[in-house]
Parts: C-alpha cells; structure tokens; sequence
C-alpha cells in the first residue's frame, strides 16, 4: 500500500489524536513523509484535524482500500478513483478477456447510469459505485434473480454491520427512512452460438455518507449515514459480496420479501399504455411481482416502474 493508504489506516482505528512521532515509528516515515501523507488525504476528501503537540485525528470521511476488499472477499478489484461508470468498466474488462468474480469500482462516476437510462448522481464524496462481473453460463431460463439476491444481501450486510434495518422497493431499490440510498442495474450478454448467459453485469449505487443532493433529488434521495459513519466504505463493500457469495440463495429471498414495502400495499403501474391499481401479493424466484386487480384478477408483472399509492 501507499503511505498515505498506511497512514489512514492507522487514523481510522484511533479515536483520539495520533502523534506524527508515533505514526512514523509504525510505519518507518519521516515526518515530512506524513505530512504529505495527510495532505493526500485531504485532497481525497477526508477531514484529518491537526494539533501541535498532539498529533492528527481522523474526523470525517474514509478511504477506498482495493488491496483490502480484495483480501476480505477474495474477488479481483479493479478500482479507479474516478470512471465514467463502472458498468462500461465491466463491459470493456470482459471485451479484453477478464475472467468472472471481478468487481469493478470507484468512489466517483462521470456519466453513471440507472435504469432506463437514467442519469445516476454519482458524486466525488460519499458514495460507493461498482459493478460485479460474473460468469454463470446458464441458459437465461436458469439463471437466478441476481437483483433480489443483491438487493437482499445488501440489506443482511448493513444489518450485520450496523443493527440497521433497510427496505427494498421491487425491484431493484433500497430505502432508508422513505428514502432512496441505493440501486442496482444488472445486464446480461448471452452467447449467440449456444444460447447461453455468458456474462452477468451486477451495477450497485450506494449513497454511504452524502450531506446534499440537487434540488430535484432532495426529496427522493437519502443517505445510509450522515456523517462520521461508524463504518468504512470497505467495510460494507467487503461484506455485501460476502453475503451474496455466502448465503443461500433462499435465504436471500426470504430477506428480500422481508423487506420489501411493496408487497401486501396497494400499487400503481402502467401496463400496454394504461394506469391501473392492484394490490401485490407475491414476488417469485424469478424476481416477478404477483399483483391482485381491483376486479380480483391476478397478474405478474416482470419489470417495470411502480408506485405506492400508500406507505
């Protein structure tokens, strides 16, 4: 790792303030060393305060560490401070020939993207952007539901790590207080000659610790923290891939009916150009929402936006 990597290290796991003598004997550096270490922290965002005869005490904001998430899930990272998205991340690794179980990431995207197309907020501090690359070779048929299993591990992961509670909006979004924090994208590349999946984009969007939004997202958007978060960024990247890679598939989907604030509400949806309103009943394996009209008739719907007509 980088000095700057070993020094945040050492003021991440401290509380009080860290004597510039104490921090150069752990790590065999020079003061002047350090001091260029704390420096680079703060133009990465972090709010390090100084005292003389103190030392330094971390006080807002945390650090990226790919060499750390790698050891902790045992996934390949390949991590830019700043991309235009880490879904074109994905697509350019698997067009150069990167095998499955890569997580591309970084800490700010330039032109991310939602569903649809969306433009998604994206900004320098606070949020976490990856994007998961695997390779099942299934024919689609077989293959699982990984935006329940994701949305579901995310959930067991922030409750593993913080007691927290947080809820899924089918079918790809998680909400904190009534508020949006986070949402995934998955896409998938299917082999023209033998019909089968061959690659699988999982994109996730977490808003960690972000203090402001622009006025068209204030409403809808929130964060998982405000800040100091009592948990790093890797902290929660480490664990949400451990429990997806760890945790029974059905276990997964019993999270994700668990939390879901849709299911047993009343909703509205548009379906062949018509508004329509029905209550939902079911969501199945495949990731389909069972919704029961207004006339008794049920329906499942395979994608597309809802609204609650009541929280």
């Amino acid at each position: 790792m980088k000095s700057h990597q070993l020094v945040y290290q050492i003021l991440a796991r401290e509380n009080d303030y860290v004597s510039g003598e104490k921090i150069g004997e752990e790590l065999n550096l020079s003061r002047t060393s350090i001091w260029k270490a704390i420096q680079r922290l703060q133009q990465e965002g972090l709010e390090v305060d100084s005292i003389k005869n103190r030392g330094y005490k971390l006080t807002q904001g945390d650090l990226i560490l790919p060499e750390l998430i790698q050891e902790n899930t045992n996934l390949t990272i390949r991590y830019k401070p700043e991309t235009k998205s880490t879904q074109t991340d994905a697509k350019e690794g698997i067009e150069a020939g990167n095998k499955g179980n890569t997580l591309y990431l970084s800490t700010c995207q330039t032109a991310g993207r939602g569903r649809f197309q969306r433009p998604y907020y994206s900004p320098s501090q606070g949020g976490i952007y990856m994007s998961l690359h695997i390779q099942p070779n299934l024919p689609y048929e077989k293959l699982p539901s990984y935006t329940l299993l994701v949305a579901a591990a995310v959930c067991k992961a922030i409750k593993n790590l913080t007691m927290i509670e947080v809820d899924i909006k089918w079918v790809n979004d998680i909400y904190f207080k009534n508020k949006k924090i986070a949402g995934i994208l998955t896409e998938v590349m299917t082999s023209v000659e033998t019909g089968l999946v061959t690659d699988v984009i999982i994109g996730l969007g977490i808003n960690f610790s972000i203090a402001d939004f622009p006025d068209n997202l204030k409403e809808k958007a929130g964060s998982l923290f405000m800040a100091p978060a009592p948990i790093s960024r890797n902290d929660l990247i480490s664990e949400i891939w451990n429990c997806f890679y760890n945790t029974d598939s059905d276990e997964l989907l019993y999270i994700y009916k668990e939390r879901s604030i849709v299911l047993g509400k009343e909703v509205t949806f548009q379906l062949d150009g018509k508004f329509k309103k029905g209550l939902a009943k079911e969501i199945s394996e495949s990731g389909q929402l069972q919704v029961e009209l207004e006339d008794k008739h049920t329906i499942w719907l395979n994608s597309g936006e809802i609204s609650l007509t009541s929280w």
